[in-house]
């Protein structure tokens, strides 16, 4: 059995880097970094916004909630246009939105401008995530596409671990409003490179008499999609807060020097790009999903109460199990909705959108309300709220059935 599992992954591993299908992989990877560092980038600016602006710090909340409810409102749209136009064409759409409105974010004259680019930024992240994901386990047979999505949903973080590292450190040369214009400029160099790299017979529009089906799509009336997406809104905001947040709290709180801060948020998102492989593994290899999302989120739940508690190095343990943890739980549930009873291959686009915008629009108030602690109470009130938010939302996993594993159900 081990030989089996030893050899799948091999194959899998391959499959990811070479050919055409191999190609187009790594450049929607690359895409996925790029977008993730468009998420995070606000983070360590966000004291000079207040600065430039003259707000205060719960508009941070706003600011943040802003890009989080822009991301999560266009999920399911994302999906159903993927469903008549192709994942191919909706994915690339939306990573040219991200990136025209993220260096039209760097020209914002005032603060509502800045917000409502940041929520139009969300949009296109939006549009891009679902039918990017469902392009990607279109390029790999069944039974291969464990490692494939766990690796593109990973490499969020490591996206996500550049915004917060590489932002801090350009903000004190470039300003906040440079560190914006990068990630804007990337994503929009990477989209046309995917244009020539992604081939066009990969996430094409389904036939003309698919599109004709009437009635609500199997996947927005799914209980077990419902039960992930409110399953998880604790740990989406949890791992975007925290992100978000860290650096302002490090440097006022520690008095740690940008680098610094940024070094050790970025952990807090980073290591979870290996996490996302392991937890794409266990995915094809066991069925007893419920118990490895209840496992691999109230762990990380249980380190976030200790980070107002602790030095140096054990912040930087905490934030690596912390982001580890989480990316395993974002790989199982982005792989398994081919598995959910009921659900097929051509819902995977739209059930992730559904599930990823309920996780999203709640992320969103959890944003708000943290913003809100901060001011009101202080930093430690907050990461023991974030912790609180994560277990709490786990009340929602007997929605979520227990699904095969190995190769989906024959449809």
């Amino acid at each position: 059995m081990n030989g089996n599992w030893m050899s799948s992954g091999s194959s899998a591993w391959g499959a990811l880097v070479r050919g055409e299908r191999g190609r187009a992989t790594m450049t929607l990877i690359a895409l996925r970094i790029v977008y993730a560092y468009n998420w995070f980038d606000v983070g360590p600016g966000l004291p000079g916004i207040s600065a430039t602006f003259g707000t205060s710090t719960q508009a941070w909340g706003y600011l943040l909630a802003a890009f989080f409810a822009g991301a999560g409102i266009t999920q399911v749209p994302a999906g159903l246009l993927a469903r008549r136009y192709g994942t191919r064409s909706i994915s690339l759409v939306g990573a040219a939105i991200l990136g025209v409105a993220g260096i039209a974010s760097a020209f914002s004259p005032n603060f509502w401008v800045l917000l409502a680019l940041r929520a139009g930024t969300g949009a296109g992240a939006g549009l891009f995530f679902s039918p990017a994901i469902a392009l990607v386990s279109s390029l790999h047979p069944e039974g291969e596409r464990g490692i494939p999505v766990g690796t593109f949903s990973s490499a969020y973080s490591a996206g996500a671990g550049l915004g917060v590292f590489v932002s801090a450190i350009l903000i004190p040369s470039v300003g906040w409003r440079g560190a914006l214009a990068v990630g804007g400029i990337l994503m929009l160099a990477l989209v046309i490179l995917a244009i020539v790299q992604i081939p066009l017979w990969a996430g094409a529009p389904p036939e003309p008499s698919a599109q004709r089906k009437r009635g609500i799509p199997t996947a927005l009336s799914s209980v077990a999609v419902w039960g992930i997406g409110l399953s998880f809104i604790g740990l989406e905001g949890a791992s975007l807060s925290s992100g978000q947040f860290f650096v302002p709290y490090a440097e006022s709180i520690h008095g740690w020097s940008a680098a610094l801060a940024g070094a050790v948020g970025a952990l807090f998102v980073f290591p979870s790009l290996f996490g996302g492989p392991v937890g794409g593994i266990l995915t094809e290899r066991y069925a007893n999903r419920r118990t490895q999302f209840v496992v691999l989120t109230a762990i990380p739940a249980c380190l976030l109460l200790l980070v107002p508690f602790v030095g140096l190095i054990e912040t930087a343990v905490i934030a690596i199990g912390f982001s580890f943890g989480f990316g395993m739980t974002y790989a199982i549930m982005y792989v398994i909705p081919p598995y959910i009873p009921g659900l097929t291959d051509e819902d995977t686009s739209l059930a992730i959108g559904l599930l990823n915008g309920i996780q999203l629009v709640g992320g969103a108030c959890i944003a708000l309300v943290v913003a809100d602690i901060v001011a009101l109470y202080g930093y430690t009130a907050a990461w023991e709220a974030l912790g609180l938010f994560m277990a709490a939302t786990l009340v929602f996993i007997p929605l979520i059935p227990r699904t095969r594993a190995g190769r989906p159900r024959a449809t």
